[in-house]
């Protein structure tokens, strides 16, 4: 006999289905970026065009596991979010990371050391 998630579920105690729905939350909440897209209902070309870029960039951006800060952040405006970056601690509350190429930092304070990520980059490949 087959027995359905709801009835499932009716078996189980208040608590135990506050935590289960506790879990789907936190399934929910983490997303890869094409999941992102998804939610937003975005093809890869449509989102190509937001951010000037060719198609085939939107897909690497997706398949990639390390990007820069701006392009992660050009990839969130371009769907229409808002990118935060939060610290966790075990012993105090999270912090909001600021200042980190969003609003308040433009592009000429990132560079006004010279030692960004790329220079640093050019540098090593060069010597």
């Amino acid at each position: 006999m087959t027995v359905s998630l709801e009835e499932m579920l009716a078996e189980e105690s208040e608590e135990s289905r506050a935590r289960i729905q506790q879990l789907v939350q936190e399934m929910r909440a983490e997303m890869n970026l094409r999941e992102v897209r998804r939610l937003r209902k975005l093809t890869q070309a449509r989102l190509s065009k937001k951010l000037k870029i060719g198609q085939e960039g939107v897909s690497r951006i997706e398949k990639r596991t390390d990007l820069y800060l701006s392009t992660l952040r050009s990839y969130v405006e371009g769907v229409g979010g808002e990118l935060t970056l939060m610290v966790r601690f075990p012993d105090q509350p999270p912090v909001i990371l600021a200042g980190l190429g969003g609003e308040g930092s433009g592009k000429k304070g990132k560079r006004k050391g010279g030692n960004g990520a790329k220079s640093k980059a050019k540098t090593s490949r060069a010597a």
